[in-house]
């Protein structure tokens, strides 16, 4: 890629930078809210954790421990279950906006690259063309497996979401069912 002038060159990297930067800044959200959810996480199983402890000193038969047992079991369970959900969806929030800004550098990019293609094809000698066509038929072609690929990605993203979704909530169905019995 040739550029005519000092603010073409600039205007690429500016782009390019501004991308970095929104993919920086991202993933410092993704973390913070990573870092906030064990926090807030940790404090919750800790208070549990002293509650139950209290509990457990009162206890003063066989019945009644295995009582407090499965009392003490089902918020932790409860916990864990929210806690994977929450991880689960702060992942595939930063995956989906990757995705979008790497969906928008790649369409940046085949701008880019078809008006270079088109300029180089008009200052071309004759007879050039078919070269040419090529070449454009080939980023056509390209294009079209990303896109066909990107949805049948997404699609099965959105299906592994659908069953984990699934299976957590028989999972957390069968413990409250064991805790009723």
């Amino acid at each position: 890629m040739s550029f005519k002038n000092p603010e073409q060159f600039y205007a690429v990297n500016k782009v390019t930078v501004e991308a970095a930067l929104r993919l920086a800044n991202s993933a410092l959200a993704r973390a913070e809210r990573l870092a906030a959810l064990n926090l807030n996480t940790a404090s919750a199983l800790l208070q549990g954790g002293a509650g139950g402890s209290q509990a457990l000193a009162t206890v003063n038969s066989p019945e009644a421990l295995a009582e407090l047992q499965s009392a003490l079991t089902q918020p932790i369970v409860e916990h864990a279950v929210a806690y994977a959900r929450s991880v689960n969806e702060i992942v595939a929030e930063g995956q989906q906006e990757i995705s979008r800004l790497f969906e928008t550098q790649l369409a940046e990019l085949h701008k880019t690259f078809t008006a270079a293609l088109e300029h180089a094809a008009k200052s071309a000698p004759a007879g050039s063309e078919p070269a040419f066509a090529a070449v454009k038929s080939a980023m056509e072609t390209a294009t079209s497996v990303y896109e066909n690929a990107t949805h049948s990605v997404q699609q099965l993203a959105e299906a592994n979401a659908a069953k984990a979704a699934e299976v957590t909530e028989a999972a957390v169905k069968a413990l409250a069912v064991g805790k009723a019995d």
